[in-house]
């Protein structure tokens, strides 16, 4: 498969490293020669400079031989024209990047007349990442996520003392009827292995039949009763916090929303007619106090700065406030927010990413790309006759560690595999990768593709 991507940036590369286990040729186009040859001593990867916008370049990388054109620039324009041209000269399919609430007031639109497949706009999607969180409860808010007959649950391996220092094998030895699917160590995610030892203070991800993780929590949680959000404070102005201001003012959510520059706050109510616009500096903790920061339900720090938005997160966690919810763009904070106690922090480029993937691998289904804090994914796929680990015993597989078969699902049956379970054909296989080896997975489970996967 042909993928163009165009704009060298950071969801660019993002993109670019996600796709690179896949059977896929990436060419990835941009304006600027320093950014290309970065790019090209980190990836594999072919290079083109010049301006996507333009049909000659287009034609000259050939794009009606693409089967993806996906513009990912930081001009909304760009994204557009560059996707509907390589429309019209012939790419099977395009996507573009699009942040302007203008641009997005238009996306039917844009999807009809400019012949565009996906308009991805990352401030929308934190926005319904951030909504289902404290509106519908979503993720792993009590410590527990449920598909079909299975449940994955997180907790601390404090809780379960007999567990730290131990190894998934003797883990499995201890809990026959889980899978641990991942372990947040330092706020990175591992995909643990039979000889991974569990430490103090990680955060562990297990899998298992609903009521044995269920019986789990009851041991491992605190009862917390989470309320309905009636009252919501919002630090920042942008799109972000335009987009869910709006979204939770809809829902009937009393919303105050701070930003520092006070043109922005004109347009800002201008526009959110059931919102309370105030114009100040959201790091000021006088002005937080004055408007009953402490009795809000949640608090959303959505700053263009990551540091600020962690600052504030952190103090609104000190004042007690139920849900604190942080947008960061950097994964160099990642070790740092595992300590902060933050409930929810998420990074617009790992949102868009994985949606575009979504779209490119087309027939998985994600169960969840939410869960093990966007770094990994649980997803859900059909053994079908021809695949390489048909009928073959897990323990005779030579599979990569980031990969693991974390149930099988067989007609009414639920099975949490060992080592001597095999996957037959029509069976629903519930498995876990890191998001940047999805790629290895397609592979996996490509019918009449045979890997060297036997021990």
């Amino acid at each position: 498969m042909k993928i163009a991507i165009i704009g060298a940036g950071k969801l660019g590369i993002r993109l670019t490293e996600a796709l690179l286990d896949g059977d896929y040729d990436i060419t990835v186009v941009d304006n600027n020669e320093k950014k290309l040859d970065i790019l090209s001593q980190q990836f594999d990867v072919f290079t083109v400079l010049g301006d996507a916008k333009t049909i000659e370049l287009l034609n000259r990388i050939d794009v009606k031989t693409f089967d993806f054109l996906i513009a990912t620039t930081t001009s909304d324009d760009t994204n557009i024209l560059a996707a509907s041209f390589a429309k019209i000269l012939g790419c099977k399919r395009v996507i573009a990047r699009v942040r302007e609430p203008e641009h997005m007031n238009q996306h039917d639109f844009l999807r009809e007349h400019y012949n565009i497949d996906m308009l991805i706009n990352p401030d929308l999607l934190i926005t319904s990442e951030i909504y289902r969180y404290l509106v519908e409860k979503y993720t792993l808010s009590n410590g527990i996520f449920t598909s079909r007959s299975i449940a994955l649950i997180e907790f601390e391996a404090d809780k379960k003392q007999q567990l730290i220092g131990k190894s998934l094998i003797e883990f499995r030895t201890i809990m026959p009827d889980m899978m641990m699917v991942g372990i947040s160590r330092k706020g990175k995610m591992i995909i643990p292995h039979g000889s991974t030892v569990i430490e103090a203070h990680d955060l562990l991800y297990l899998i298992g039949e609903k009521e044995n993780v269920f019986e789990l929590a009851s041991r491992v949680h605190t009862k917390i009763h989470r309320s309905s959000v009636q009252k919501v404070m919002i630090i920042g102005g942008g799109k972000t916090g335009y987009y869910l201001a709006d979204r939770l003012s809809e829902y009937g959510a009393f919303v105050k929303l701070i930003e520092r520059d006070k043109e922005r706050c004109h347009y800002l109510a201008n526009r959110l007619e059931n919102v309370m616009i105030l114009h100040g500096d959201g790091s000021n903790v006088g002005l937080l106090t004055e408007e009953d920061m402490d009795e809000m339900d949640a608090f959303v720090t959505a700053t263009g700065y990551d540091e600020e938005n962690l600052l504030l997160a952190l103090m609104a966690k000190t004042h007690g406030i139920e849900d604190v919810i942080s947008k960061v763009s950097h994964d160099s904070y990642t070790e740092l927010i595992s300590k902060l106690g933050i409930d929810v922090v998420l990074n617009p480029l790992d949102i868009s990413a994985t949606t575009v993937l979504r779209l490119i691998r087309g027939a998985k289904k994600v169960i969840s790309s939410v869960l093990l804090q966007g770094q990994a994914e649980l997803m859900e796929v059909y053994a079908q006759e021809g695949m390489s680990m048909i009928n073959v015993s897990l323990k005779d597989l030579k599979l990569p560690d980031y990969i693991i078969i974390a149930a099988i699902h067989r007609g009414m049956e639920t099975i949490i595999p060992d080592g001597n379970t095999r996957i037959k054909p029509g069976d629903r296989v519930t498995i876990v990768c890191m998001i940047s080896n999805i790629g290895y997975v397609e592979k996996l489970f490509k019918p009449n593709i045979r890997l060297n996967i036997l021990k």
